[in-house]
């Protein structure tokens, strides 16, 4: 079941659900506000062919760059923010990133494939953030670019992959 707005902050005073930091007036209806990071990852400007196959490693295809400034992300590419906010659920929470549909309106995908936020999970969240308009779009660090809607699980269980203590994009 989704959790409402009460039931969140029920949840965050009982300690099974944490953000840090935490800004009370980004819990909506029925889902949570996310800050976009100071940091995003970038596919190599070089634009040189990657495999796609079981030894694929998405870090040898890209670049960290700091989000100090906004960035410029022309039309049809995509890169890996990070959200401000560390989160951690419980084993008996999960969620799904979503986007916003002010910024979906103007083209901007939150996530590719990867929305889904892991029970136990004690981590930043890595957006892919696509641009699917016609047009550059300016990403500003620090926007409310995503929400994640949270739900229970049942039964329990925490994620231990390989992007458990993820900070960077």
């Amino acid at each position: 079941m989704v959790l409402t707005h009460d039931v969140i902050l029920d949840e965050i005073r009982a300690g099974n659900i944490e953000f840090d930091p935490f800004d009370a007036t980004c819990v909506g209806t029925a889902s949570v506000d996310l800050h976009l990071g100071t940091e995003i990852r970038i596919m190599d400007p070089a634009r040189t062919p990657v495999d796609i196959d079981d030894t694929a490693d998405y870090t040898a295809a890209t670049e960290v760059l700091r989000l100090d400034e906004p960035y410029d992300l022309p039309p049809g590419e995509t890169i890996h923010g990070i959200t401000r906010e560390r989160i951690r659920l419980s084993p008996q929470i999960c969620g799904w990133l979503e986007g916003r549909s002010r910024f979906a309106r103007m083209g901007v995908m939150i996530h590719v494939t990867s929305g889904f936020v892991a029970p136990g999970v004690d981590n930043h969240q890595v957006l892919e953030i696509s641009n699917v308009s016609g047009r550059t779009l300016r990403v500003h660090p620090g926007t409310r670019l995503c929400q994640i809607v949270l739900q229970r699980t049942e039964g329990s269980a925490v994620y231990s992959g390989s992007f458990a203590k993820q900070l960077g994009p």
